[in-house]
């Protein structure tokens, strides 16, 4: 059968799309453009590196290709939200609801995305694709979207993998045991090739929803038409049946082959260590096709975009996840420090004392690579890492509320793991039910929200300071 999708009408695509939000992000200065000509390795990288946390940054021709790199597209959270009409505030609850009331993609038969359509490939030569950190092995795309169909229903995933360029036509691609790893061991037991595309340069949404932890034959791409509020309008790939979004600047397809091994890595990883070399899945490039004036959006590995992209979707599902079961669940943050995948800190309405070690056990099985979990009050600001320590610090012993899990699946970019098997530590940093209401009463200066500075404070404080010493 084919994937779940609508007919539309033969249109250009009217979808937001990637340079609608850099439109967006230049005319709120948030959008720096370099000279032209820098180097593809390492040069773009150390630039956009630096400008992670203040702009998006565009380079053009770099070593003098005529199609420009984009990096940084989302600084923190509240550009994510920005990007989708929303508040930050409002964050996970649109995107829950986004993940319970998908909205089917539908197909067009043109695309901007097919303006200029390449079957002579040559990876290096036609796109722009920068070296990243120091060590990296070489060139590679980092902000794909790996579309793949399920070899026997035709429903397509959206993921996004490392992807080293390693030939002409030729990339290594590391594929995790999720849902793309899943679909390919089933071409591959069929003797074929799993059919892919490579999407690059997509509308925020669409990006975001490639995050999603979604249920195998889940397409991420109806996710992302619900963060729209429409349907994304794809199109048919030239050279195979996987339908990619028809507004994507760039499109690589080809298929993951069977049974073939090639070396990859090293590659700097969101743990802010490099995975390392070793023999992989490789893709075989079979057409590149692209808008006409293509723009190609990196992402440095590790980097702040890496992160935020992972935080939002996975914070979102998690939660999803969690108020299933625990209606005392209220919000949840995945910490910086904890680069934005191991470490979960959930904030609770609590109700007894022993529902914070239910909800650290829950919250191990909404994703595999949480490997911390911290449960505080509803007085504690998630935000705000100091705080959070302060709630272990004050409200936590470890002979008590300490949970530990041994030998347990977690992530195989942790250097600490042996092999992808992780030990588990929740911590409860709540109070207890029963304590006195003054034992935990947080200290309060009464008026101290109220003052106005501009009325109390000088506007000359020098100038006072001088007359009360000289008075």
């Amino acid at each position: 059968m084919e994937a779940r999708n609508l007919q539309a009408p033969t249109s250009p695509s009217a979808a937001p799309d990637l340079r609608s939000w850099l439109r967006q992000l230049a005319a709120t200065d948030r959008l720096a453009v370099t000279r032209s000509g820098l180097s593809l390795i390492d040069e773009v990288a150390a630039v956009s590196k630096r400008l992670e946390n203040d702009s998006a940054v565009l380079f053009p021709s770099p070593d003098q290709h005529t199609i420009p790199v984009v990096a940084n597209i989302f600084a923190n959270r509240s550009w994510v939200a920005d990007s989708l009409g929303i508040v930050t505030d409002d964050l996970l609850t649109h995107f829950q609801k986004a993940v319970r009331a998908p909205i089917p993609w539908v197909e067009v038969k043109d695309a901007a995305a097919q303006e200029v359509v390449h079957r002579e490939v040559d990876l290096l030569r036609q796109l722009p694709i920068p070296k990243h950190n120091e060590h990296d092995s070489g060139p590679y795309i980092t902000a794909a979207l790996l579309i793949a169909r399920n070899p026997k229903t035709g429903i397509q995933n959206v993921s996004i993998h490392r992807c080293q360029v390693s030939g002409p036509d030729r990339i290594g691609v590391l594929l995790l045991p999720r849902h793309t790893l899943h679909y390919y061991k089933m071409a591959e037991q069929a003797g074929e090739g799993l059919e892919i595309a490579l999407v690059i340069g997509v509308h925020p949404a669409c990006i975001l929803a490639s995050q999603a932890i979604a249920a195998v034959d889940e397409d991420e791409m109806e996710i992302a038409g619900a963060l729209l509020g429409h349907p994304i309008e794809m199109v048919k790939c030239q050279t195979n049946r996987v339908r990619v979004p028809a507004h994507a600047e760039i499109v690589i397809e080809g298929r993951i082959l069977p049974k073939v091994r090639e070396p990859e890595g090293p590659f700097g990883e969101f743990p802010q260590y490099y995975g390392p070399r070793a023999n992989r899945e490789v893709i075989q490039v079979d057409a590149i096709t692209h808008r006409k004036n293509a723009i190609f959006h990196t992402i440095v590995g590790g980097g702040a975009e890496h992160l935020v992209l992972g935080e939002i979707p996975r914070e979102a599902t998690l939660l999803e996840h969690l108020q299933r079961s625990f209606s005392s669940v209220r919000d949840v943050r995945l910490t910086w420090g904890g680069i934005c995948r191991y470490h979960l800190v959930v904030k609770i309405d609590k109700a007894n004392n022993g529902e914070p070690k239910n909800i650290i056990m829950g919250a191990f099985g909404g994703h595999y690579d949480l490997k911390q979990v911290v449960v505080v009050d509803m007085d504690v600001d998630i935000d705000k890492p100091n705080e959070i320590e302060w709630a272990i610090a004050t409200r936590f012993q470890a002979d008590r509320d300490l949970l530990v899990v041994s030998g347990a699946q977690g992530s195989k970019l942790d250097p600490s793991s042996n092999a992808g098997i992780s030990a588990k530590m929740g911590l409860d940093a709540t109070k207890p039910i029963e304590s006195e209401p003054m034992t935990f009463k947080r200290i309060h200066v009464k008026g101290e929200e109220d003052v106005d500075l501009s009325r109390v404070l000088l506007d000359d404080p020098q100038a006072a300071f001088a007359g009360l010493i000289h008075g």
